[in-house]
This record gives structure tokens, sequence and C-alpha cells, in this order.
């Protein structure tokens, strides 16, 4: 693996600035004094959503627009599942609170549109659109509360578990294991051949015109450029070389790291495995302006590494492409 210089910055979800005070996790008392300090911030998680407002003075959705509606701990909290997220510069401390999503709206709104700046939303909606704190603690509250959710049982005896160090470990009471979050690595690609066209996929499982770059999980025992071929080629029955790191991102949905790359082709002819993908196609940089202008491919998500990569090839971002179609 070559480590490009073109390395993505600034990605969505990879701009955490809370101190996560791994230490600070050990003291058993530590969520019982948080909960009773009222200067402790607290994000309230229903679900998959957290409710947001609009940042003073801001009225559109553009980046940094918006701000998590945080509150002070309640009596209620210490019989909730409480995460510690860390602390910020001034020493505030941040918790998570995860509840059942009851009583909320759980249709999506079109495409990530807001229905207002008052609305509980989900990380896909909002997440580009958060400051670099508030990017960051939704993203590692909901990472956690997905795990959580998933492991209430110890995987070797099967006996219910408890939480400890604030979240980030649960100790089963019956042989003692200690059991931490996981986090499923994966690869995500911009194959292109010699002719500077790229490779773009749709899954069986995604709508007409929903197109992105390949992508797929790290095996056991696999590198990560190992898992980029491997993938490329199970797929599409293409080989391919020089493969380069473009950059990472957590990817808590549940709980992922998605791991960027460009890979050049050795080949173009295409064998799709059709349990992995529905489609696949090579597109110029004209063919993917004009496809995005008439709908022939739809916008990728703002949140994603997907973005981000397929605007690092094709060399200006997806807003610009669609400003010109309308000048």
């Amino acid at each position: 693996m070559v480590r490009s210089a073109d390395t993505l910055p600034d990605l969505a979800l990879s701009r955490a600035v809370l101190d996560r005070s791994g230490i600070e996790r050990r003291d058993g008392g530590l969520v019982a004094r948080l909960l009773a300090d009222p200067a402790t911030r607290v994000l309230e998680l229903r679900g998959d959503r957290a409710p947001v407002e609009e940042e003073p003075s801001v009225s559109s959705t553009a980046p940094g627009a918006l701000r998590l509606r945080l509150r002070a701990p309640t009596a209620e909290d210490s019989g909730r599942l409480v995460l510690f997220a860390g602390r910020d510069g001034e020493g505030t401390a941040y918790l998570g609170v995860a509840l059942p999503a009851e009583g909320l709206d759980r249709a999506e709104p079109d495409g990530e549109r807001l229905r207002n700046a008052e609305d509980w939303v989900t990380l896909r909606q909002a997440g580009a659109a958060l400051g670099d704190r508030d990017a960051g603690l939704f993203t590692t509250v909901l990472s956690l509360s997905n795990w959580h959710g998933t492991h209430t049982h110890c995987s070797r005896c099967g006996a219910p578990t408890t939480t400890a160090q604030g979240g980030w470990l649960r100790i089963c009471p019956a042989d003692h294991s200690e059991h931490y979050p996981r986090t499923d690595p994966a690869v995500i690609m911009a194959v292109v051949d010699e002719n500077g066209r790229l490779l773009l996929g749709r899954g069986p499982q995604w709508p007409d015109n929903r197109f992105s770059v390949l992508a797929g999980f790290v095996e056991p025992g696999e590198s990560l450029e190992a898992a980029v071929a491997r993938e490329v080629e199970e797929e599409v029955g293409i080989d391919v070389t020089d493969v380069r790191y473009l950059g990472n991102q957590p990817w808590p949905f549940p709980s992922s790291v998605m791991i960027g790359f460009t890979a050049r082709a050795l080949g173009t002819s295409i064998e799709l495995d059709p349990h992995e993908l529905s489609e696949a196609r090579w597109v110029t940089r004209d063919d993917y302006r004009t496809a995005l202008r008439t709908g022939a491919i739809h916008r990728p998500f703002g949140l994603s590494i997907a973005k981000r990569i397929i605007e690092h090839w094709l060399g200006q971002t997806i807003e610009s492409v669609m400003a010109d179609s309308e000048g």
C-alpha cells in the first residue's frame, strides 16, 4: 500500500475533538458523579436520532449550521444506558443517554433534507451540517448505543451482561469475562482504468440509478490492500494494483470504519457477482457529470466518504457540478 499525497481532509465524521478520557473511565463512580453535576452536557439519543437546532444567526443547512440540542442530567437518567463520551478543552463532561425511539415519527424525510431545524434527526441527515464537537459526539454515542443494543448477553455463556467503564465495557457476572465495543473495518475504493474511467456499482438492495464506488469488509487475517484487491476481484472480476490510501471515516451504521483507497485496474472486462452487485459500469468524468445532471445517477450522500472519493477522482465537488447545470 502506498500513501497518496492527495489524502482526503476534513471527512465529515472524522472531526471528533473531545478527549475520550480513557483512564478516567476506570473510575467506578464517574457516571454517578457526572449525572449529579448540572454542568454535565447530555446528548439524548432516541433510537438512532438526536435533537438538533439551528446555530444562532444561521438559517441554512451548510456545514456548521446546526448544533445538537444538549441538556443537563435528569433524575431519570440514572436508570438508563449512560455513555461517557469524554471532555472538552474546558473540562466539561459529555454523556450520551440511549432511549428507545418511541413517540418519534419513524418516516425518513426525502433524501437528506431536514423537515425543520427542531427535529429529531439521524446522523445521516445532520452529520455534515454539525460542527466538529457535535459530529464527533453524535458519532461516538450512536456507535456505542448500537453495540450495546446487540451485545446484551455474554458470547461465551449466554448470561446477561452489565455495563462498566462509562459504557465502554460489558462484564459477564457469571464467568467474569470482559466484552469491549467492536469496530468492523471496511475498505472502499475508487477503481480507475488506464483511461481515467471510474468503476461504479449498484448493490442488489439499492434503488435504480443509485451507484457508488466498490466497498467491502476486511476479513480476518487480511491486510487492507489485500482486502481491496479481493473485493474488486470478487465483485467484478477485475485485478487491481497500485493501491493508495486516501483517508478513513467512522461509519456507525452500525459499527464500521470506512478506509478509502484508489486502485488501478489491470483490465476492464466486468464479470458481476450477482450476490454483490446488480450493475457495474465504467464512466468518464464527462459521463458522470452528465448522469448527475440528468438524474441517471443519484447524487452520493453528503456524509459518506464515497462522495469524497468520487469528488477526488472527478476534480470538483458534486455541488459544483449541479450548480454548473443550473447556470
